[in-house]
This record gives structure tokens, sequence and C-alpha cells, in this order.
């Protein structure tokens, strides 16, 4: 007969055996794994290798034994080593206000010897309750600081009226509603994430939390405390237990960008994951069942996504249920304009600069230009032109851009490179030369420099790129 406590696992401490033997018969009735000991010392082991639902303790160990110290010093030791530990303690009849002390110091409840099989069932199930709601409050709170670790900026809009974006809108309106995994390709800076969010904000999921991680920056040896969390001492610098961003993203959204940067053996785990819908945190025992919409996206070209020498094939198809490539901004240069009047308008507004329009010759220089960087890099160079052009004019100029020579229809000769000394433009040809080789693949290009994303991306603002 059970109680609806099949997965619950109870420890039963006790140095005699009758009462172990009795307790488990009667609890795996109820419970789903009763574990037993007699010897307290062994606890500390046992809680190494299990994660328990509640613990019933005696107060006394050994003959004649009866003031309960026994007890309450492992009472603690179980509490420092899990503080949301939910503890039974076992008392003979005439030594309840031993008992009371215990609870005191934090012991859940207490049963006398002999019990009543009825009020110890009802005792223990009461207490795998609590522990099931100091575990979900212990969820929460870590899920609401890992959210605002990741704090996200302000909302910004997928703009475009290109057939091409109207395609890739009609997707995102028709994905949304599923709750199919969704595969987004598409160069750096093209809107990767604005479609995720997009794709979030109109699903059923849209008051849940939208969680953002870049896998490209993520090191291999964090892999798995960040997406399935640690327990507290699971490694050197463990210093408490935290969620990882799965469970984090609970009922939600996780969107996995840079994910064509993952290792094979990376891969494989994240593979068991999205198969099994549960993670194990690092240094847990037990799985935690997990109900997350996954996002990916990467600027990898499709065909090398195909490679089974790059990416798992079974892993691939868990994640493109629906597939979407995101196109560069040179392949819809008509939607050029519109971006650009509306990153002005916000970027003098957020600088408190009159608003300034477009003359003919500037609308003209920026869609010629083929922005190498995308959508990002035409962003960044009209902030730029909104602080640096010149504040008693009402319109931008082509200067106010710098836009660097577009090296697609005007490269430099080898002549041109050997002789040109420049330092700043010799960075910039490097950056853009690493940039075309790695297909505009941030991380790749960074490591090749010699540089961290961050720094690539400074440098990339600094020559318009």
């Amino acid at each position: 007969m059970q109680t609806g406590w099949d997965d619950t696992k109870l420890l039963i401490v006790d140095d005699d055996q009758d009462i172990l033997v009795a307790g488990k018969l009667l609890l795996k009735r109820h419970f789903g794994e009763i574990i037993t000991c007699d010897n307290p010392a062994h606890i500390p082991d046992l809680m190494a290798q299990h994660d328990f639902d509640a613990f019933l303790l005696d107060m006394n160990f050994g003959p004649g034994e009866s003031a309960g110290e026994q007890g309450l010093f492992w009472l603690q030791k179980i509490q420092k080593a899990d503080p949301n530990a939910v503890v039974v303690m076992i008392t003979a009849h005439g030594n309840a206000d031993v008992a009371v002390k215990a609870m005191k110091q934090g012991a859940t409840d207490f049963v006398i010897k002999p019990w009543q099989n009825e009020k110890i069932v009802a005792t223990l199930s009461a207490a795998v309750r609590l522990r099931s709601s100091r575990r979900e409050t212990e969820r929460l709170a870590q899920a609401s600081q890992v959210v605002s670790q990741s704090a996200q900026g302000p909302r910004q809009e997928m703009l475009g009226n290109s057939a091409s974006m109207r395609a890739v809108i009609s997707l995102i309106e028709r994905a949304a509603p599923t709750e199919a995994n969704v595969l987004l390709l598409g160069e750096n800076g093209t809107g990767k994430e604005l479609a995720a969010r997009a794709l979030h904000d109109t699903s059923p999921r849209a008051g849940g939390i939208f969680m953002s991680i870049d896998l490209g920056a993520l090191t291999e040896s964090l892999f798995e405390s960040e997406l399935f969390g640690h327990k507290k001492g699971a490694f050197t610098d463990a210093a408490e237990t935290r969620i990882g961003k799965f469970q984090a993203a609970e009922g939600g959204t996780l969107f996995l960008d840079e994910i064509g940067n993952l290792p094979l053996h990376l891969q494989t785990k994240l593979l068991t994951v999205l198969e099994q819908r549960k993670v194990t945190p690092v240094g847990a025992n037990r799985p935690t069942p997990i109900d997350v919409r996954i996002i990916a996206a990467t600027n990898v070209s499709a065909a090398k996504l195909h490679d089974k020498e790059f990416f798992r094939q079974d892993l691939l198809f868990r994640l493109n249920t629906v597939e979407i490539t995101l196109p560069p901004l040179r392949e819809r240069p008509e939607d050029i304009a519109e971006i650009a009047y509306y990153y002005a308008k916000f970027y003098c507004r957020k600088y408190s600069v009159p608003e300034k329009r477009f003359t003919a010759g500037t609308l003209a220089a920026l869609t010629q230009h083929s922005w190498p960087g995308n959508v990002r890099a035409l962003r960044h160079a009209i902030e730029r032109a909104v602080v640096l052009s010149a504040r008693d004019s009402d319109s931008f100029s082509p200067a106010d851009f710098q836009l660097a020579p577009d090296i697609r229809t005007a490269p430099a000769s080898p002549n041109e490179e050997h002789t040109d000394l420049n330092l700043e433009r010799i960075e910039s040809r490097t950056i853009r030369a690493a940039l075309q080789k790695h297909r505009y693949n941030i991380s790749h290009t960074a490591k090749e420099l010699g540089l961290t994303r961050a720094a690539l991306y400074r440098r990339m603002e600094k020559h318009g790129i």
C-alpha cells in the first residue's frame, strides 16, 4: 500500500536491530527506499551517497544511555551537512523532555518507542512534505539569484520588412505556440537572440523565464556546474549550493547561444539531458526533472552542422525540429534605412541629443556598406555617430559613421598591405581577415587573435566592423 511517496528515500538510525527491521517492514509499504544504519558514525558516508527525504534518528546509542546527548550530537552533524534536512527523533517513553530539547535544536518532530504504526507513518509523511517544501523554497531562491545575475537588458524589436525578414517572422509566428525545439542559424549580429526572445514572448511560456547562456564563453570545466548546478562542496570553489540554468529556467525557455562551439564530449552530456528531461547537479545523487523549452543558436553553417565529425547528429535532430536562418544585413539592404532610423531615435533619446535626419548621401553610404558585423555593427556605428556628430547639425553625414573601406568591393593589393605600416589600419585588416577566415565566428576569431571575446568586440566597434 503506497501513499504517494514512491520516490522518497528515508534513513533509520538506531542501534537496536529489532527497531531497524520493524521500521523497514512498516515504512517500505508507504515510502520508496528505506535504508537502515545501526552505527551513527556511518551517517556522513550515507549522506554523501544518498539524498534523503527524511531521517528517523534514535536519541541514545549503547546500553545505559538515556540523556540523549548522542542523538543531539548527530542531529547537529546532519544539519551541518544539509541545513534543509528533516529529522524525526526516536525516544523512549518518559524521555519526551529530551525530544522537546531536540526540536528546539532543529529536529522536526519525535516519536516515542514503542511507536504506533499510524502515528509514525503520519509523522514521516509530514516530514517528507516539509522536505519537499524546503527544496522548492531553495530552488526558487536560487532561481531568483540566477535570474538576477542574468538580468535582461531593454527589449529590442526585430526590424525589417524585406521578403527574407517577413519569411523569418512568419516562421517564428508558426513555431512559437508549439513546444518544438528551435535552431536559429545565421552570422554574428543578425539578431538570433532577438528571434529567440520573440519565440518566447509569443509562446505559452511567455509568463515564464527566458534564460540565455553563451556556450561559446563557457569554459569546459564549468559547463556542468553552470547548466546543471552543483551542491555545496562538490568541488574546490563550490562554497554554496547553486542551481544551474536548466532549473532556473523551469517552466520557461532556455536559449543556448553559440551551440556550434560545444566540443563533442560536452554535446553528449547535453544530449543526455535533453533525452531524459532530467539534470543531476554536480555532487548530487538524484536527478531532477526539468520542464524547459530549448532554443539554440549558432553562426556555424548548416552544412558544417551536418558533419558528424564536428557535431553529433542525434543532438542536431533534438535541436532542429524547426530551423530558422537569419539573413545577413548585406542580403537585405532595403531594411537598413528602417534599422538606422530606429537606432538613431533610440540613441538620441539615450544621450539627450536632438533627433537628427539622414541625408540621401548618408543613407546611400549606409546601404552600400556590406556590414560584416550585420545589425550589431550598424547599431554600434549609429551610437558612435550620435555621440560624435556635431551637436549644431540637424542631420548625419557619411563622415559621422567613419565607415572603413569595404573590403568586399575594395580589397587591398599585396603591395599596399606590405607598404602601409599604419598600426590602426594593420589592426583593422588583421581583424577583418581573421573574421573572414572563421566565417565571423567570434569565439574562434578571438582565439586566433589572442583576445577575449569582449576585447574583440571592442576592437570591432573601434574599427566600425
